[in-house]
């Protein structure tokens, strides 16, 4: 216990009730049962509820503004700055509160190579927090001495809530990272994914900005020689779903780090799916992963039983499960990889506007990776019937601690130095007309173009540029019908597909102008043509 205390006491936490350190998942969840945080499904899961958020909270994330991230930093509505002495203050008032409360404390790490690992220390006042912290970090071997001085520490008490007036918080909610005090603090919210998407934005602050290693967030897998395909998408696009291949082996789903030498490596040692309308025949992975040892986030069980009604929606349509990597069959451990052979960008266009494949130049590939472009159908939302455009910088600007710009020019760099990577935009979005009049593009066909790509089926293949965009389109596919190949081949009035192609680039273009006095030449040269363009 005196040991246990040395490991806590730095954070000015001296506990005054039990504390657990390192338990086993099965003691987790016999804890988590005792205290009501959870009940189990007919499958051995653990069901529990994240209270009044069930999801992030952007707008309550902060970052410490200090010497360190003054001028590093990417400042703004994503990373909202936060007061030294505040922070100060406020984890002083979490460790009062945590001092008589039962905690479970956890060591792990982030980073499946050795060179760029960060040793973690998680302390948590709900045992399903740190249950979730063991399947999504990575595990440290049975029986390794883990009392270590942590590289980063999450301190998590749902519990805490701060007084915005007195502490600088926006809400009685927060999620607080200190690179100085290496540091995250979360209070006043149950939504687990604060943890893991905390830490994913400490390494992508500190693996470009220290170790020249591009983070990525996007989903990996290695085929039977070797040959690694990362795939980046928004919600929607078909990222999970497109990069689970039974005949590749699983990296990881979620973040990733590219190396200057070495290849890529998963951040994490789990996977943290969604499973709204989550069926055995749509995603049997996932499915069968949800055992003994998962958890399941929000979810309801079928009235009168133990079984979980996936398609139950009266929470949240958030739902998720978290388990060990590991639970997938063909996950590959350690969770490394070669550098990419294949890049792909996924995108749900329901303009009907961009190629269903395309071939992306360093210049193009960049300007798409700042743009992280997906479209949106308003479905929900009474009188919209009209897609919504979506721009994520680096489909992921949410976790970028530093500018846009700085992941772009390393993915470009990386490009330079793989010169046989190749880069592939993947419209899973609609074709023949926009939402509304076009039509979904099959999965058998988007699997098809991916299989064509990962295969080297395209090699020797005739590639045209597209008039707008300037990407290259393939004149034939195996599996796939060649009319469907041109976007404008597939519209019954071209004419309107013109326009709608126009009006898609001009989006990009003011979407870009937020950027556009910190992009380089090569990043500028992958714009779409437009007249919007030519009178910026």
């Amino acid at each position: 216990m005196e040991a246990l205390h040395s490991r806590l006491s730095p954070l000015g936490l001296t506990p005054a009730a039990p504390v657990h350190l390192n338990l086993t998942p099965t003691e987790l969840v016999q804890h988590a049962l005792r205290r009501h945080e959870g009940t189990l499904t007919d499958t051995g899961a653990l069901m529990a509820d994240t209270g009044t958020f069930t999801g992030r909270s952007p707008k309550d994330r902060f970052i410490v503004q200090d010497a360190l991230t003054q001028d590093a930093v990417w400042w703004g509505d994503i990373n909202i700055p936060f007061p030294q002495e505040k922070f100060e203050q406020l984890q002083g008032k979490m460790m009062t509160y945590l001092q008589h409360k039962e905690l479970f404390v956890r060591e792990a790490y982030a980073g499946a190579h050795p060179a760029y690992q960060l040793k973690l220390r998680i302390v948590n006042e709900l045992a399903w927090h740190n249950l979730f912290c063991y399947n999504m970090f990575l595990r440290p071997a049975e029986g390794a001495d883990t009392s270590w001085a942590a590289d980063f520490t999450i301190i998590c008490a749902p519990g805490f809530e701060a007084d915005p007036a007195v502490d600088g918080t926006r809400q009685k909610n927060f999620a607080i990272l200190d690179f100085t005090r290496k540091t995250i603090l979360i209070g006043g919210t149950g939504y687990a994914g604060e943890m893991k998407k905390g830490i994913f934005g400490v390494l992508n602050f500190l693996l470009p900005h220290q170790h020249d290693t591009l983070s990525m967030h996007c989903s990996a897998n290695v085929g039977q020689d070797g040959d690694t395909a990362i795939f980046f998408g928004l919600s929607g696009t078909g990222k999970t779903t497109l990069s689970a291949d039974p005949a590749r082996g699983l990296i990881g789903d979620d973040e990733h780090g590219w190396t200057p030498n070495e290849g890529i490596f998963n951040f994490e040692g789990g996977c943290y799916a969604k499973v709204i309308d989550l069926s055995r025949e749509k995603e049997p992975q996932i499915w069968d992963a949800i055992r003994p040892g998962a958890i399941v986030e929000n979810t309801r069980f079928v009235p009168g039983t133990t079984t979980v009604d996936y398609a139950n929606k009266s929470v949240t349509e958030n739902t998720r499960t978290a388990y060990p990597i590991n639970f997938i069959d063909n996950a590959v451990e350690p969770s490394v990889g070669a550098a990419p052979k294949n890049i792909f960008f996924l995108t749900a266009d329901a303009f009907g506007v961009l190629p269903p494949i395309s071939k992306l130049d360093k210049s193009h590939a960049m300007y798409h990776f700042m743009s992280g472009y997906t479209a949106k159908v308003a479905g929900t939302e009474m009188g919209i019937t009209e897609p919504q455009t979506t721009f994520s910088a680096c489909f992921g600007a949410v976790f970028l601690p530093l500018h846009p710009t700085k992941y772009a020019e390393m993915l470009g760099q990386k490009m330079d130095e793989h010169p046989d990577t190749q880069v592939w935009l993947i419209n899973t979005g609609w074709s023949g007309g926009s939402y509304g009049t076009g039509s979904r593009m099959k999965l058998a066909y988007t699997r098809a173009m991916i299989t064509a790509a990962l295969n080297g089926q395209l090699t020797d293949v005739a590639f045209t540029e597209h008039p707008v965009f300037g990407v290259q389109v393939p004149a034939a596919v195996p599996g796939v019908p060649t009319d469907i190949l041109d976007p404008r081949n597939t519209w019954a009035d071209q004419e309107a597909y013109d326009r709608t192609a126009a009006d898609l680039a001009g989006k990009f273009v003011a979407n870009f102008q937020k950027f556009a006095d910190f992009a380089n030449e090569d990043i500028l040269a992958g714009a779409p043509k437009t007249k919007v363009l030519a009178e910026a």
